[in-house]
């Protein structure tokens, strides 16, 4: 048993330097992210099928959108003025200043990321804004640097999917929110566990879903955590072409691609409440 724990810490461990590195090396880039590989979460292709739009929203900085996302959590995140909002895995800080014209200047947004390069951004771009009222710091979001019960609202866009401890990111969740704060979250998710050789597939197609579980098992997780009020506020589906899935599963002997119309992988975006 305790062998198998130290093989399951050592799996997570790995897979979080990996997702640090990517997302560093798309921190320092000059061009154009979508022009990495798609193991950084950024094709070209993914961005047709999962990322939103920003530009039209109040307190968008385009410098900031590194076309990351799978969702538009502030959107549905009933933030207030006065609020503080914590936002998992803020990147450049697109999310946050997105947050900071619904708090006002009463308010407070926390940017949390793992990747130093990502966060030494996210202070750049405020820096440079004379945003006073919006901090970045490094840490990990399943063991948050953050007071228990001092926030209002947490969000996080397509993030939690690219870690394995979603169970702690949901109980840290819990413990950071105030009695009667809320969060949402945009993320992927599978409608069923999917064949290794699809999810290859797909993560070549996406590059985002390497972490991603059921959603049924996601849902699980936020109950288990202690949340009231659950609900899919949004959902999109991210279709893999026929020709692309017909590409890489056609010389597949355990798969019949024509038969792999909707593998069911979705965009949602959740809400949950604490009691």
């Amino acid at each position: 048993m305790e062998k198998l724990i130290i093989k399951s810490m050592a799996k997570e461990h790995k897979i979080k330097q990996m997702v640090k590195q990517k997302y560093g090396e798309i921190a320092l880039l000059k061009k154009d992210p979508s022009c990495c590989s798609s193991e950084c979460c950024c094709s070209t292709d993914s961005q047709s099928s999962m990322s939103e739009d920003y530009s039209t929203l109040e307190g968008y900085v385009a410098e900031a959108d590194l076309n990351l996302g799978c969702g538009l959590p502030v959107q549905f995140a009933k933030i207030k003025k006065g609020d503080t909002v914590l936002d998992l895995g803020s990147g450049a800080g697109n999310d946050c200043f997105v947050a900071r014209a619904e708090v006002g200047e009463s308010g407070k947004v926390i940017g949390i990321d793992f990747t130093p390069a990502m966060v030494s951004k996210a202070r750049d771009n405020a820096e440079k804004r004379g945003f006073n009222n919006v901090e970045f710091c490094e840490g990990d979001i399943d063991n948050m640097p953050v007071e228990s019960m001092s926030i209002d609202v947490v969000i996080s866009n397509c993030v939690l999917n690219l870690l394995p401890s979603k169970e702690k990111i949901f109980h840290e969740i819990h413990r950071v929110l105030k009695s009667g704060g809320h969060f949402c979250i945009s993320d992927v998710v599978l409608e069923k566990d999917l064949p290794q050789s699809l999810i290859e597939v797909a993560e070549l197609y996406t590059g985002c879903i390497s972490g991603a579980i059921t959603k049924e098992q996601y849902l699980s997780e936020i109950s288990n955590a202690g949340f009231e009020q659950i609900e899919i506020v949004k959902s999109k589906e991210i279709t893999l072409p026929d020709e692309f899935l017909s590409k890489y599963l056609e010389n597949d002997p355990s798969n019949n691609y024509d038969k792999i119309n909707k593998p069911g992988i979705f965009s949602i975006t959740v809400t949950g409440q604490k009691a």
